[in-house]
């Protein structure tokens, strides 16, 4: 048994400490500060015990907490969470020896995430539908899940229903639920192989309960098509596609990509999915959508033509990690809007810093790679005018931020 001082939180939330030769220990659930006991088990530190508790500690809301791994940063105070958030996109954009004109996070509230990925496996007893543990394949059920919306609470036993004649013994599925407007959007992944008795009987189970159900890459039924509004336009997304995880965070990252690119006119968005920021922004401004995935811009392109009042959207099939934009491409533009995953866009930021387009709008959910794509725009002549942290992944270590660069 040891003792050790957690001294600071790493990205993934876990607190560190040091051994007695100062290599890191990774301590979960713990804050800086706080004195903990256990033992060493390679780099981590097992069942800790808190010895002395930081100021910053409270008592986790929910009931599933110790067992769950859906969150990790719930035995925090609020207020503590969104300073470190905003302390993580600081030192990442200092490490490039960038400054850091942070302004206040947004936080999203509890019970507001639209959209998440179960697990769900048979059992002797019938079926378990959850979030898999902290560091383990077991699933743990989660009744009154403080994270997601009431509705997605609701289809809990009906998609206890699914694993139990959709599932082999041994699998464990993928359950992606997504709520739309008119309703819960259901993508099933790992399930057994969709024939006739299979497909007669999941209508029975999930009819009523679900807006669409998608087994696989197959459709097995949908009852009314799943719609999301951007902007003034309606969006049927394809299944399982990616969506801002809150509708409070959404609207955050759309009003600061609407401040940056301000008065634009003609604007690029790259990497544009179903159109989160095309569809808003083409209220007042002609936009060209740029997106890898063809069913996403099919949706895109569904919404654009059934909609009224927007400005001109044209789209283009790209895959912007082998084939970026290149400057003279570029130069038509007076706005780029760029939101890529977590990976980010070097390729793609390179020929960025080389068209000098007058305004950029950076959106990213990985502060370590927005700062290195920033600090080339930055090298280029731009100047970081502000980022926006905004936090929809409440009580777990992820931030996502939005950002304005401009070129005089």
């Amino acid at each position: 048994m040891v003792e050790v001082t957690i001294k600071r939180l790493g990205h993934h939330g876990d607190g560190i400490a040091e051994d007695a030769s100062g290599a890191p220990v990774f301590v979960p659930l713990t804050l800086p500060g706080e004195r903990v006991s256990g033992e060493i088990e390679g780099d981590r530190l097992a069942a800790p015990a808190i010895l002395t508790p930081s100021t910053e500690r409270v008592k986790a809301p929910c009931p599933h907490y110790k067992a769950c791994g859906g969150c990790s940063l719930m035995h925090a105070a609020d207020g503590f969470v969104a300073g470190w958030k905003e302390e993580v996109i600081a030192k990442a954009l200092q490490a490039h020896d960038l400054p850091a004109p942070l302004r206040p996070i947004v936080t999203s509230p509890p019970r507001s995430r639209r959209r998440a990925t179960l697990a769900g496996t048979r059992t002797k007893k019938g079926a378990l539908v959850g979030f898999h543990a902290r560091k383990s394949g077991t699933i743990v059920p989660i009744r009154d899940c403080l994270l997601l919306e009431p509705a997605l609470l609701e289809v809990l036993p009906a998609l206890e229903e699914i694993v139990k004649v959709g599932a082999s013994r041994s699998a464990t599925l993928g359950l992606s639920v997504t709520l739309t407007e008119t309703g819960v959007d259901l993508h099933v992944t790992g399930a057994k192989p969709l024939d006739g008795p299979l497909r007669a009987s999941l209508p029975q189970v999930a009819g009523g309960r679900f807006s669409r159900l998608t087994w696989g890459d197959e459709p097995v039924f949908t009852e009314t098509p799943p719609r999301l509004t951007l902007g003034t336009a309606r969006v049927i997304p394809p299944p399982g596609a990616f969506l801002q995880a809150t509708a409070a965070g959404e609207a955050a990252l759309q009003a600061a990509v609407s401040e940056a690119v301000g008065e634009a006119r003609h604007i690029a968005d790259l990497f544009c999915g179903i159109g989160t920021f095309a569809l808003p922004l083409a209220q007042s401004a002609s936009v060209h959508a740029v997106e890898a995935a063809p069913d996403l811009l099919d949706a895109l392109d569904h919404a654009t033509r059934h909609a009224t009042g927007l400005k001109p959207i044209t789209w283009e099939k790209r895959d912007l990690f082998r084939r970026p934009m290149l400057p003279d491409e570029l130069a038509k533009f007076d706005a780029v809007v760029i939101d890529p995953p977590r990976a980010g866009a070097e390729a793609q930021t390179a020929e960025l810093a080389k068209a000098g387009v007058p305004v950029i709008a950076a959106v990213s959910c990985n502060p370590v790679t927005f700062a290195r794509d920033a600090a080339m725009l930055v090298a280029a002549g731009y100047t970081l005018d502000w980022v926006q942290p905004v936090d929809q992944f409440l009580w777990s270590p992820h931030v996502e931020l939005a950002a304005r660069f401009s070129r005089a």
